[in-house]
């Protein structure tokens, strides 16, 4: 027996809460948070006078539009089959519901921390981003929707498309006209 699915045997237990951080990740919560922190920095940056004031939020809109892009082919190029307490069928690696939210809350924290001015408060919103993504990964194999590697694939992919995001807003950082 493969070590994810112990694991996953070892965390299977539907219940509410698990439910609810899953949800998390779905598009219908995560983009429309996205997409106010877009608006948000953009509104800001155009405010003060910045040059190419909409890069910085086209860049994470950008990277969230790519995100199917990825994770389709590569879940048709797995045809990896779900847990025990899914229906029959393949498609459930990596986890789109992790991406969505590392990517969603991923672009919105890296888009908010050059506007926060106290150390305390970046690394209470890093934390808060960690906290998010680790929730939905749990909530996801807790209710059994996915398996464990299903969920760390997506951390994999997602740490790759969110550093090339950090590294491009660093070298593109708009400044003030």
């Amino acid at each position: 027996m493969r070590v994810d699915e112990r694991v996953s045997r070892a965390l299977v237990h539907p219940d509410r809460a698990s439910e609810l951080l899953a949800d998390l990740g779905n598009i219908q919560i995560a983009v429309p948070i996205l997409a106010m922190v877009l608006v948000y920095v953009a509104w800001r940056a155009r405010r003060i006078g910045t040059d190419r004031w909409w890069l910085p939020s086209l860049a994470a809109a950008l990277l969230m539009a790519l995100l199917p892009a990825l994770i389709v082919p590569l879940k048709e190029l797995t045809a990896r089959h779900g847990t025990s307490v899914m229906p029959p069928g393949v498609g459930y690696y990596p986890s789109g519901h992790t991406a969505t939210a590392a990517i969603a809350y991923g672009g919105a924290t890296l888009l908010l921390l050059p506007w926060l001015r106290t150390a305390w408060t970046r690394r209470t919103l890093v934390l808060t981003y960690a906290a998010l993504v680790l929730g939905v990964s749990f909530g996801l194999v807790r209710r059994g929707y996915h398996w464990p590697l299903d969920v760390v694939a997506s951390w994999c992919l997602c740490t790759d498309l969110l550093l090339c995001l950090w590294l491009f807003l660093a070298r593109k950082r708009p400044s003030p006209r």
